[in-house]
């Protein structure tokens, strides 16, 4: 297997795009981290608020909730700008409406890169990807090559954080860091797995996310199109 390339450094300005709270600090906190404390810009924009993504809480509780962690979870490693587009949780579709809200969002922070879900259909054999998280990186992947074909200032990266990667950020440094910002939707894990404390549920995830390399932790990214 070929390893991956580093990742590129000549840019300023990265559009974190996603369907759920918590879903950039699965596998992208990390590299955020790192990212921010070089000084550059990172926005995270979600396409839902997770209203429907804990046990036994109504969506009229759950939403402004998922949305409180996601703003702590972000503020955590270094992102201040963090918005909510309000799709319907669990109905995330491909349609013109959300690769219009793609769009408008991407000429309004005009990044020169864009981080998205991954969009295919298995993380790995029997472990299958979330619809919401297939249609909405579909939609990314679609909005791209539209703006594309019409108009000259496209991000020059669209990247996914999946199990393919293309491209490595070094984390060793981050590690913490991408735990404490996972661990911050405390509420939301707690719910999730009872029997496992927070913190460690946060940091076997982010030892998955960050299985190292030569030794070294990386966060991994497929580059999906450049221009």
């Amino acid at each position: 297997m070929t390893s991956p390339e580093p990742f590129p450094t000549d840019w300023q300005t990265a559009l974190v795009l996603v369907a759920h709270p918590d879903d950039p600090e699965y596998g992208m906190a990390a590299a955020v981290a790192r990212w921010t404390g070089e000084g550059k810009r990172v926005v995270y924009a979600l396409a839902s608020s997770g209203e429907r993504g804990i046990e036994g809480m109504t969506p009229a509780e759950c939403g402004p909730l998922r949305e409180a962690e996601q703003r702590a979870s972000a503020k955590i490693v270094g992102v201040d700008e963090v918005e909510f587009w309000g799709f319907p949780d669990s109905d995330i579709r491909n349609t013109p409406e959300l690769r219009a809200k793609i769009t408008e969002t991407v000429e309004r922070i005009a990044p020169q890169v864009i981080l998205s879900l991954y969009g295919g259909p298995e993380w790995a054999p029997g472990q299958p990807n979330q619809r919401d998280h297939m249609e909405f990186a579909a939609a990314v992947l679609d909005a791209y090559d539209a703006l594309s074909a019409h108009s000259g200032e496209v991000p020059a990266w669209l990247f996914e954080n999946g199990p393919a990667a293309t491209h490595a950020v070094d984390v060793d440094a981050q590690f913490e860091v991408a735990v404490r910002s996972l661990a911050a939707h405390d509420r939301y894990l707690s719910v999730l797995d009872p029997d496992t404390p927070v913190l460690d549920q946060a940091r076997a995830q982010i030892d998955r996310a960050t299985a190292p390399r030569d030794d070294v932790r990386v966060a991994g990214f497929e580059l999906k199109r450049t221009r």
